[in-house]
């Protein structure tokens, strides 16, 4: 009786799999097609598409992505009143405001700034210098149109109201930190023209106004007083370690390793191995509430930070462990999708997007640089890329990625914050990933085997003895 159920299992897997194609198997659910034995009854099926990345596959993926915020970003002046375009740009209009996108895609917010840096991996991954032409196209916009919108500001006084607030006015690391980032490496990369004046502002607000504990770690006088956002170690790090690299100052890189360490010891948790979203300085033992984005922010900012600090820093070493022990802690809490839960510690919470990609990219990468183990942490960031290729819709959007989340002290909160394709948080994330996973498949480090209807990472030369499963 078994050896009949077997038969037309098998049978019935077979029959799915050479008329649905390779992909797909019984139930709409993925089979490995690396494993070529479509009768193997050991390979069983995935909710996503367990296999080797390819990287064509992923380059049409990222180019998807591309095309839909090239298409979803006007950059063009129009009446707030009319919707007519303004093309005078010597008289001030009180009107005049940057087109607004059709999704919640601002071009100057920090979630477009990491846009633009994934931008540029994607760039530098697929050697295709037209993923840069939107950071091109955007960042030309802000130089034609900063002297109209600051004359605007002059005459006016519209504060939040005037579209370049972020930059002639900025009031927090929201405004500044990321697109500084982005803007600085786009210079250092020649793509777009010189906005040495808005780095400037941004870098100065970064560096000099942003509200600190006395030790220097950035703080926010929101929720509470005096609260810390894991979220800001991604809005200041970062910027700060650009603006080392931009000017050769290494007191940029002592801020930004203090800032790691500063919110490191109050918000990240070592038994867990994860951050907890936020602390306040007049309750430091409330409740934690692990928000998988925070995490991400987090552990992205370590990375961006160790791309460019001088390996002889004194803080070198420190940041490295940090983003390990990170690391550790994020892989252990994967799903068994590959992606990762809005509340990463809470397996019953939604699998959300952009920290999964985040955290795809920042393994990847942490592999790419050599600071882990492949053989430990390749096939995790190939899992994670397994699941966010289902994310990504044939008019390029992200799916499944959380809306923007304030710091709360409740989980009815955090578990019900809704998802939408209109979250730019999604969108530069998943650039990153991809960009990261074309590097990982081409890295030649190491070699990848599919043993036992699994992956190897293994580095070159290295033996290894499967005799038995032959």
């Amino acid at each position: 009786m078994k050896t009949t159920l077997l038969a037309a299992s098998l049978a019935t897997l077979l029959g799915c799999a050479l008329a649905c194609g390779p992909a797909l198997a019984q139930g709409g659910q993925y089979r490995n097609t690396d494993n070529k034995n479509l009768l193997d009854a050991a390979e069983g099926t995935y909710p996503v598409p367990y296999k080797m990345p390819q990287v064509a596959e992923v380059t049409a993926q990222l180019k998807l992505i591309r095309g839909y915020m090239d298409g979803a970003t006007p950059t063009r002046i129009i009446s707030k009143k009319t919707g007519d375009q303004i093309f005078d740009l010597k008289t001030p209009n009180a009107d005049a405001i940057f087109e607004p996108s059709a999704g919640d895609y601002g071009i100057q917010v920090y979630e477009m700034g990491v846009v633009h840096s994934g931008l540029l991996k994607a760039a530098e991954a697929t050697g295709d210098a037209s993923f840069t032409a939107m950071t091109q196209r955007h960042f030309n916009f802000f130089a034609q149109t900063l002297p109209y919108f600051r004359a605007q500001e002059q005459k006016f006084h519209l504060e939040r109201a005037n579209s370049f607030s972020r930059f002639l006015d900025p009031r927090s690391l929201d405004d500044s930190g990321s697109m500084c980032a982005a803007l600085i490496r786009a210079r250092l990369k020649k793509i777009g023209p010189d906005l040495q004046p808005m780095i400037d502002a941004c870098s100065d607000w970064v560096a000099n106004k942003q509200f600190r504990l006395e030790d220097g770690t950035m703080a926010r006088k929101r929720p509470q007083e005096v609260s810390l956002w894991a979220d800001d170690m991604y809005m200041s790090i970062p910027a700060l370690a650009e603006m080392g690299r931009l000017t050769g100052n290494r007191k940029h890189f002592d801020d930004a390793v203090n800032n790691v360490m500063g919110m490191t010891s109050r918000m990240f948790n070592p038994q867990l191995g994860v951050y907890t979203h936020g602390w306040h300085a007049n309750h430091p033992n409330a409740p934690r509430f692990y928000w998988a984005r925070a995490n991400g922010w987090a552990v992205l900012a370590m990375s961006d930070l160790l791309d460019v600090l001088p390996k002889d820093h004194p803080g070198y070493e420190k940041v490295l462990n940090q983003l390990r022990a990170s690391i550790k802690g994020i892989a252990e809490l994967q799903s068994g999708t590959g992606l990762w839960h809005q509340m990463i510690d809470r397996n019953d919470s939604y699998l959300e997007t952009s920290a999964s990609a985040i955290f795809t990219y920042v393994i990847a990468h942490a592999v790419n640089q050599g600071w882990v183990s492949p053989t430990t942490y390749g096939s995790i960031a190939q899992a994670g890329w397994a699941g966010l290729s289902t994310r990504i819709t044939a008019k390029g959007e992200v799916e499944g990625t959380c809306v923007g989340t304030t710091l709360a002290g409740d989980m009815v909160y955090y578990y019900n914050r809704p998802t939408s394709v209109h979250a730019l948080h999604g969108y530069g994330p998943m650039l990153l990933a991809g960009a990261e996973i074309i590097k990982l498949v081409k890295n030649p480090a190491f070699e990848v085997q599919h043993k036992v209807r699994t992956y190897h990472y293994m580095p070159k030369g290295g033996k290894t003895d499967y005799r038995e499963h032959h």
